[in-house]
C-alpha cells in the first residue's frame, strides 16, 4: 500500500507539472467563462448603444400587402399584423411596378401581392436561407380563405373566428422517462467520457512507453510490485481527468447560477438540472468505464519497445472503444435505445459504461439490471486491471520486436 501512495503522489505530481494538462484545463475554464458571459456583455454593448441608435433599432421593416379587393387586403393585412411581430404590415398603394421599386430601395422588405384568397406572388430581394415569411404566410392563409368562405355561407366573421380559434386541451403522463430532456445529459456523458478515454487513455500508454524506453522501468519494476505500479498510474490519470472534468463542469455550473436570468433558455436549463439519482450513474459509470480502458492502454503501453510503436498497438483498443460509441450514438438518434445490439452491450464490460448509463437516460430499466451490469463491469475492472499489472511486468522487460498477444500471455501463465 505503501508502494502504491508514493507512485500515485508521483503520478500525479507529472499532470500537475504537465505544461499542457495545465494549459488545456485554463484554456477549458476560460472558454467556459467567456460563453457564459456572452448575453451579459451583448446586453452592455445593446445599452451603451441605446441613446445613439435608439430610433433606428426602434423601426421594423416594412411588409407590403397588395390585392385588388380591398376587403381581401384589409383583412389579410390584420391577420400578417398578428403573425408577422417583426415587421410593420400595411397595404401597399400604387402599381406592382412601384412595389418593386420600394423592395429595391429598401423602403420596404417583402411585399405580398394577393392574386386571390388563396393564391399570391411573394417579392423580396435577396431571399434569404431563412427566410420563413411564406411558410407563416401559407398558415395564415389557410384561415382567412376558411374565415372567408364561412362568412360567404352566412356566418358572421366573429362567429367564423370563433369556431376556428377553438383550443385543443390535452395533457402527457409519462409512466417512463422523457427521452427528450434526458438526451442531452447523456449525449454531454458520453461524449466526455469518449474524449477523456482517448485522450487520458493514450496518455497512460505513452507515459509506460516512455519509462520502458529510457530503461527506468527495469529498476522500477524489480523494487515495486507490478500492481502497485499499474494501479497507481491508472488512479492517477483518472483522478487528473475526473478533476480537469470537475474544474470545467463545476466553473459552468457556477457561472450558469451567476448568469441564469440572462441565460433564460429551457435547452440551457434542462441541461443544468440534471436529476441526483443520474448525477450518481453518470458518476459510476464514468469512473468504472474510464478505469477499465486505462487498465487496458497501460498493458499495451509496456509492450511497446518505441514511442512510434504506440498508435499501432492501442488501434485494437481504440477501434473497440469507437464501435462502442458508434452504437450508443445510432441508438440515440434512431430514438430506440432498448433494441437488441443496446441490450447486449448493456452486460458487455466494455461497451456498458455508455450502453447502460444511456438506457437509464431515456428508457425504463429495471433495478436488477443495472445491478447485473455495475457488477459486470466492477469485477472486469478489477479482473482486466490485475491482469494488466501482469501483463506490464512481462511487457517491461521485452524489447526489440513488438510481443504478440499470445506469447505475452503465455508469459504470464508461467509466472
Amino acid at each position: 500500500m505503501k508502494q502504491f501512495g508514493k507512485i500515485l503522489k508521483f503520478e500525479l505530481k507529472g499532470y500537475l507539472r504537465n505544461k499542457v494538462f495545465v494549459g488545456i484545463t485554463i484554456f477549458l475554464v476560460v472558454a467556459i467563462a467567456v460563453v457564459m458571459f456572452i448575453p451579459n456583455i451583448v446586453s452592455a454593448f445593446e445599452s451603451d448603444g441605446g441613446d445613439d441608435t435608439g430610433d433606428v433599432m426602434g423601426e421594423l421593416p416594412a411588409m407590403l400587402v397588395y390585392a385588388e379587393d380591398e376587403a381581401l387586403a384589409a383583412l389579410v393585412r390584420e391577420y400578417f399584423a398578428a403573425a408577422f411581430g417583426g415587421y410593420e404590415v400595411r397595404i401597399a398603394e400604387g402599381t406592382l411596378d412601384e412595389i418593386k421599386a420600394d423592395i429595391l430601395s429598401g423602403e420596404a422588405e417583402c411585399a405580398f401581392v394577393m392574386n386571390s384568397a388563396s393564391s399570391y406572388t411573394y417579392y423580396v430581394n435577396n431571399l434569404s436561407m431563412y427566410d420563413t415569411n411564406t411558410a407563416v404566410a401559407d398558415t395564415v392563409l389557410q384561415e382567412v380563405y376558411r374565415i372567408n368562405a364561412m362568412v360567404g355561407n352566412g356566418l358572421t366573421p366573429e362567429q367564423a373566428g370563433e369556431i376556428l380559434s377553438v383550443q385543443i386541451e390535452s395533457g402527457v403522463e409519462m409512466l417512463g422517462k422523457d427521452q427528450m430532456q434526458n438526451f442531452f445529459y447523456t449525449y454531454i456523458m458520453i461524449f466526455a467520457l469518449y474524449m477523456v478515454i482517448l485522450l487520458y487513455g493514450q496518455m497512460v500508454a505513452t507515459n509506460v512507453a516512455t519509462e520502458k524506453s529510457s530503461r527506468a522501468m527495469e529498476v522500477l519494476i524489480t523494487s515495486a510490485k507490478p500492481t502497485s505500479m499499474m494501479f497507481g498510474k491508472v488512479l492517477a490519470s483518472c483522478i487528473a481527468g475526473f478533476s480537469q472534468l470537475v474544474l470545467v463542469f463545476g466553473t459552468a455550473i457556477l457561472l450558469y447560477n451567476v448568469n441564469k436570468d440572462a441565460l433564460d433558455n429551457p435547452l440551457i436549463s434542462s441541461i443544468f438540472d440534471i436529476p441526483v439519482e443520474l448525477f450518481a450513474y453518470l458518476i459510476v459509470f464514468f469512473v468504472l468505464g474510464f478505469l477499465i480502458y486505462a487498465f487496458m492502454f497501460g498493458a499495451v503501453g509496456s509492450t511497446a519497445s518505441k514511442l512510434e510503436d504506440i498508435n499501432t498497438s492501442v488501434m485494437p483498443i481504440t477501434f473497440l472503444f469507437v464501435i462502442a460509441f458508434m452504437v450508443v450514438m445510432f441508438s440515440m438518434s434512431s430514438g430506440s435505445v432498448d433494441n437488441t445490439a443496446m441490450l447486449v452491450c448493456s452486460y458487455i464490460p466494455f461497451t456498458s459504461p455508455m450502453a447502460m448509463f444511456t438506457r437509464i437516460c431515456m428508457s425504463t430499466v429495471a433495478w436488477y439490471e443495472i445491478a447485473i451490469s455495475i457488477a459486470i463491469l466492477i469485477g472486469s475492472t478489477v479482473g482486466i486491471g490485475v491482469l494488466s499489472a501482469k501483463i506490464y511486468r512481462v511487457g517491461v522487460l521485452l524489447y526489440g520486436t513488438p510481443p504478440k498477444l499470445g506469447a505475452i500471455l503465455k508469459n504470464v501463465l508461467k509466472k
